[in-house]
């Protein structure tokens, strides 16, 4: 069983440094990890790079030479690497016998609910490669201090949910991080739980920039609350707690620990098999650090 993440979200959000980390961790608990780089974008790698889609194609040659831009380059690049997925399995290879593989991917997030290039990527790796993957959707948690900027990052978790069709794990990244543009109206878990949307009515009428839209946000919020599958772990990547128990959500999410696994591990690892409190292990030191009583 060849186990993988697939690393995904909007610009900004923190995926080459989350796959940097990440590495870096799973290294230190006795993993062999390999990063691979699906982002033509990304010319400014701090982790070292397995394999790079700058090898097949580079985003700055395809603007020149097809008079795009960065979006239209992008769609163009992966549906490149689509042609020519025999290049990148034959890289991955070598890799997959004993690896666990971070796929970082564009942050261009039409990409994962618009165009089908990426999504034909990603399975016909897990048809060639026998590949167990799972989403990791990073969204930045500053947006929770602004309603509406809420409610798109939530309507863009669940149209990415529907079109990957992967076991997915949603994630608020820069948590340390979430108050520098305000303070937030609720506590963390109305955020994380995804609770009754209902309450953040009040809060965007008070916007005018966003009252004109009421309606509109009204009937999102149905939908979203509708589906009831969208909700989100937290994630400070300094912090080795944060990752250790963003870890272990994902191995149970992938089934990493029902794999066989070398009986040297480190600890850690094992305590992924036992019960866990998910809502204490998905925020465990922040719930009273951002508890206010505003409900």
């Amino acid at each position: 069983m060849i186990l993988a993440l697939v690393v995904i979200g909007p610009p900004g959000s923190g995926k080459t440094t989350y796959c940097n980390g990440m590495s870096q961790f799973l290294s230190l608990i006795g993993r062999k990890v390999a990063v691979i780089n699906l982002d033509p974008a990304n010319d400014t790698l701090p982790y070292e790079c397995a394999v790079n889609i700058e090898d097949l194609i580079k985003l700055s040659d395809v603007m020149a030479e097809h008079s795009l831009g960065p979006n239209g380059g992008l769609v163009y690049c992966m549906d490149y690497l689509e042609k020519n997925i025999d290049w990148l399995q034959s890289k991955l290879e070598p890799l997959v016998k004993d690896h666990y593989l971070l796929f970082d991917f564009p942050g261009q997030v039409e990409l994962f609910f618009l165009h089908s290039n990426a999504k034909n990527v990603i399975m016909r790796l897990m048809k060639k490669l026998d590949l167990r993957l799972t989403a990791v959707h990073l969204v930045d948690a500053h947006l929770c201090c602004d309603p509406g900027k809420y409610i798109s990052a939530l309507l863009l978790s669940l149209s990415t949910m529907l079109h990957l069709e992967l076991p997915h794990v949603n994630v608020l990244s820069k948590i340390d991080l979430i108050e520098s543009y305000g303070k937030l109206a609720f506590n963390l878990d109305f955020y994380t739980d995804v609770q009754d949307l209902s309450y953040l009515q009040h809060h965007v009428d008070q916007d005018p920039r966003s009252a004109k839209y009421r309606k509109l946000t009204k009937e999102l919020c149905e939908v979203i609350e509708n589906y009831s599958l969208v909700n989100f772990t937290t994630l400070d990547i300094q912090d080795k707690e944060s990752v250790g128990n963003l870890v272990k959500l994902i191995d149970k999410s992938n089934g990493y620990i029902f794999a066989d696994i070398n009986s040297s591990a480190v600890e850690f690892s094992k305590i992924a098999v036992r019960d866990v409190d998910w809502d204490y292990f998905r925020y465990p030191s922040l719930i009273f650090k951002y508890y206010v009583s505003s409900y």
